[in-house]
């Protein structure tokens, strides 16, 4: 991976709905070339998805939590498949450290999120951290 593999990738996170010839534009090379080394870092499995990142509180999920999850009684498996249920959890580590687990979710209300971690007390304790802003 070269300088201008950085830049396409640079350019792809700011925005990966550009086309080709935009991207070719503002890196200073070909179409071709672009379309060319794009595929290789798809290939590469350096990149590996494009995707889109949504404005959660327009969509009813005004409330962010960081959970910390630390299993009970060796539940691995069962929080797991758990965790797996739930489709306001944007990702779920296993982590080490004091904590088993680290895993993001978002809530409509705070009684969302009150009953989600009295789920999770049947195989964790957990400590949460509610977001206030993302800074980068």
């Amino acid at each position: 991976m070269d300088f201008i593999d950085e830049q396409i990738i640079h350019e792809l996170k700011e925005d990966s709905r550009l086309s080709m010839s935009e991207l070719s534009r503002r890196i200073h090379l070909s179409a071709p070339a672009v379309r060319e080394r794009v595929r290789q870092l798809e290939e590469q499995d350096i990149i590996k998805r494009y995707t889109i990142e949504l404005n959660q509180k327009k969509l009813g999920y005004p409330i962010e939590a960081i959970i910390e999850a630390t299993i009970k009684n060796n539940r691995y498996e069962d929080f797991k498949k758990q965790i797996c249920q739930y489709s306001n959890v944007d990702f779920c580590y296993r982590i080490a450290g004091e904590a088993c687990f680290m895993l993001k979710a978002r809530f409509h209300s705070f009684e969302d999120a009150e009953q989600f971690i009295d789920e999770l007390q049947l195989f964790a304790h957990s400590k949460t951290s509610f977001v206030f802003s993302k800074v980068i």
